[in-house]
């Protein structure tokens, strides 16, 4: 019979976290009577989840919307179908488009249009696995090292590669957006990407979900009027997308899931 008493010892950690605490392995291995090398699989375990982020000698809540691709593809499935559907009326035949690493553009890949030629080039692990298995699209993967929090290649090597792409339009991964940033992320090196990438597209789409809306990251891509188009929920609040279009955003609302 397995042991249930480290997984209560992980609940109550992460019960902590999710109250914005941070932890100590040192002193969560003298409360709860075990090594710290146990607290630290228990925080590698959390960390694999989304539920902390580690840091030398212990763990720190999670900034909001940093949760690994692994998590966030299973999450909200319907609405990003949703969003996913009404992106691809920007497409137009022929185009050479990049998906960037995100579960929505996950989404988006599964509705790209059979007749339309396709080409695609990504950074994502699983987008690139989707498409794959199309026969309909010609597939473009950018390498270099892949973070698991993204999910997907954004070091110096997949910097480059974009940079030296001419894309007729991009779909940006969106970890937050608000009128006064525009879209953000968490981590910087995804930003850094994420704007090479914007730089080297003639259009640039991002779809966010309700979550999405108004809540701000640390590190900004792009201003709200450098999107060609803002693909947002059915149910996004009224004022904040009256907000986000006086400062230029293209709101594009999908359908009901």
């Amino acid at each position: 019979m397995s042991n249930p008493i480290p997984l209560a010892r992980r609940d109550q950690i992460a019960a902590r976290l999710a109250q914005g605490q941070p932890v100590v392995a040192g002193t969560l291995a003298t409360e709860f009577q075990v090594s710290e090398d146990a607290v630290r699989r228990d925080l590698r375990a959390l960390a694999a989840e989304g539920l902390c982020r580690r840091v030398y000698g212990g763990a720190l809540p999670p900034l909001p919307g940093a949760t690994p691709m692994a998590v966030r593809m299973d999450e909200g499935r319907e609405r990003k179908a949703a969003l996913a559907r009404a992106a691809v009326a920007t497409i137009a035949p022929g185009e050479f488009l990049f998906l960037d690493s995100s579960s929505t553009n996950l989404a988006l890949a599964a509705e790209l249009p059979a007749e339309h030629a396709l080409t695609v080039a990504t950074n994502s692990v699983d987008i690139a696995a989707a498409l794959l298995r199309r026969q309909d699209v010609r597939l473009v993967m950018v390498g270099g090292a892949v973070d698991p929090l993204v999910g997907g290649c954004i070091d110096a090597t997949a910097v480059l590669a974009v940079g030296q792409m001419n894309i007729d339009r991009c779909f940006l991964g969106v970890c937050a957006i608000t009128v006064e940033a525009g879209v953000c992320t968490v981590d910087a090196g995804d930003a850094a990407f994420k704007r090479a990438l914007r730089a080297a597209s003639r259009h640039c789409v991002a779809m966010a979900t309700n979550d999405k809306l108004g809540l701000q990251s640390p590190h900004r891509v792009a201003p709200v009027r450098e999107l060609d188009q803002l693909v947002v929920e059915h149910d996004a609040d009224f004022q904040t997308l009256k907000a986000l279009a006086r400062a230029g955003a293209l709101v594009l609302k999908a359908g009901s899931p």
